[in-house]
């Protein structure tokens, strides 16, 4: 059941692949990690849309009142389309060219500016922007080599020790910052790195009041909390999580606001990949699931090694104890979803869910072996939506021209 509806029936009537979406669990998530934080100081919630960008799912959020944490300004134009204000927008990319800074300047959102360059080249474009640093605080940790951004060895940020020079350019340039922010990698099941990197934000604005008499009023922990994938896993405990950051905050520095950006906490576990078992194989060494969801649809398997849970679910009620590889039909031999798993015995025809894919699933997905993207639907109570049409062959060669002189 996903929300009121059964998956095998959300599968008949939309074929499968399909990533299914509860919209009541985004509304839970949402509300469950601001009112952990609320109580103890303010806090602004940036979902990350890179997580999952859909216009459906953004409306949501708007609709919750959260802010933005985006990289890139085609999120910003999403975000913008899905009715978030311009203030509640916050940028932060890394690389970015003048031409999209000029960009972010006519859609007038939040910039978190990523390096002195980026400083330089935005103050020739204007100074009337609202602008943050994010500092690179030598605090890193994730759930894969990967996504491990804090850390000194990593392409974020700039470094704290360069980090009161670039504010006291800022201000010479005419800006005038609000913030300060850090990221520490993404899928943290621990509070311990985020109250260490908290430390480093708080010292560093202690010292920007200090030296440059500059009072900052947001302090950004940025996002990267965890969820629990496998089913032994243990949830983040979110109000102490809340407490012992904030309490490193309250009154020992000029912050009166704290932000926070999740991503994944908010999104994963609110989506359901469907996919269709249509080949079973046997070989001396293992028994295959051949499913119609690859590496193309959810890549996070194939990519990080990462986990989720599988299911067979027409056969919930039946023994597992059949070992699987679920496989899919792209032409690479790292193509799965799931290794030695235990199922019941599958037959062709069978409904597998993928658990736990609304983070980094439907937004990482490609046209690989030019292969469609699958449909996507949001489920509330009893009501299905389709918010992303699943691709035709049309829709992934519109773009593609052949030159005349091959046509001879």
């Amino acid at each position: 059941m996903i929300g009121e509806l059964k998956a095998t029936e959300l599968a008949r009537r939309f074929g499968t692949p399909l990533y299914v979406t509860d919209e009541n669990a985004i509304r839970e998530n949402y509300r469950r990690i601001k009112g952990a934080f609320k109580p103890y100081m303010p806090v602004r919630v940036h979902y990350a849309c890179k997580a999952n960008a859909a216009l459906a799912i953004l409306r949501v959020l708007q609709q919750e009142g959260s802010y933005i944490d985006a990289v890139s300004i085609g999120e910003v134009d999403a975000c913008l389309r899905a009715g978030f204000p311009p203030e509640r927008i916050l940028y932060t990319g890394v690389n970015v060219s003048t031409r999209e800074l000029e960009a972010l300047v006519n859609r007038r959102v939040m910039i978190n500016i990523d390096s002195f360059s980026e400083l330089r080249r935005l103050a020739e474009i204007s100074d009337r922007v609202k602008i943050s640093f994010r500092v690179n605080p030598g605090v890193g940790a994730g759930h894969h080599a990967h996504v491990v951004t804090g850390a000194k060895s990593t392409k974020f940020g700039i470094p704290k020790d360069d980090i009161i020079r670039a504010y006291d350019e800022a201000l010479e340039h005419g800006f005038m910052p609000f913030g300060l922010h850090a990221h520490i990698g993404a899928g943290v099941q621990d509070a311990a790195p985020f109250v260490e990197v908290t430390d480093v934000l708080v010292s560093i604005m202690n010292q920007l009041e200090d030296r440059l008499g500059l009072k900052l009023d947001v302090l950004d922990i940025g996002g990267g909390i965890g969820i629990p994938y496998r089913l032994d896993d243990k949830p983040v405990d979110l109000d102490a999580f809340a407490s012992e950051v904030t309490s490193r905050i309250k009154g020992k520095c000029t912050a009166s606001t704290i932000a926070i950006e999740p991503g994944r906490y908010i999104i994963a576990d609110t989506t359901v990949l469907l996919t269709s078992v249509v080949d079973v194989k046997e070989t001396p060494d293992k028994r295959f699931c051949g499913v119609d969801a690859g590496f193309n649809t959810l890549i996070r398997p194939a990519f990080y090694g990462s986990f989720h849970h599988v299911a067979v679910a027409n056969k919930l009620d039946k023994t597992a104890d059949v070992l699987y590889d679920v496989v899919g039909p792209i032409c690479e031999t790292g193509d799965f979803l799931a290794k030695d798993r235990l199922l019941p015995k599958v037959d062709e025809g069978d409904l597998i869910a993928v658990y736990d894919t609304g983070a980094y699933g439907f937004t990482m997905s490609s046209n690989y072996n030019l292969r469609g993207r699958p449909c996507e639907i949001l489920v509330k109570d009893s009501m299905a939506s389709v918010i992303r049409e699943a691709e035709s062959i049309d829709d992934m060669l519109r773009l593609e021209r052949i030159p005349t002189r091959l046509m001879i």
